[in-house]
């Protein structure tokens, strides 16, 4: 009786118009907004501190494309920081316009989002921690490859 009654909801919610659903829309996107601006803020202050603060070469110097190990270090230092990608974007310009090659910069980026501490913790929730392991090492393994991938290319 009760997922008749949900169709039923759903079926009614759907024959709304769009001037109809226009305040509930509105509401869920202002929400998605609230959610994600704090971290949009936060990454632009730091990208600012570092545009500002950190000298020209010093990326260029320690992170050239040159070295073979500038990839696995931007997926190393990653992993410990917790960030949304529209919050690291200000950053990875700052990287990209400071020297630092763009499959180290995109590497950093992904390493971020996609292996996080947080998000291991989550996992650890549905997963065992030998799945969450390969789960890591594969992705961890494929961004690297990308990373290099990204540097050959461009």
């Amino acid at each position: 009786m009760e997922q008749s009654e949900n169709a039923t909801v759903d079926y009614e919610e759907e024959k709304r118009s769009f001037r109809d659903r226009l305040p509930s829309i509105s509401a869920e996107a202002w929400e998605i907004v609230r959610s994600v601006a704090l971290y949009v803020v936060i990454g632009i202050a730091i990208g600012a501190a570092m545009h500002g603060y950190v000298p020209e070469n010093f990326f260029e110097r320690h992170l050239s494309s040159d070295q073979w190990w500038t990839v696995p270090a931007a997926v190393i230092l990653a992993v410990p920081l917790y960030a949304n990608a529209a919050g690291i974007l200000p950053i990875i310009e700052v990287f990209v316009a400071k020297g630092v090659p763009l499959g180290a910069a995109i590497a950093f980026m992904m390493s971020t989002i996609g292996l996080s501490v947080p998000e291991a913790t989550l996992l650890k929730k549905v997963m065992t921690l030998k799945l969450i392991g390969i789960f890591f090492a594969v992705v961890t393994l494929f961004i690297i490859l990308s990373g290099y991938l990204f540097n050959l290319i461009l």
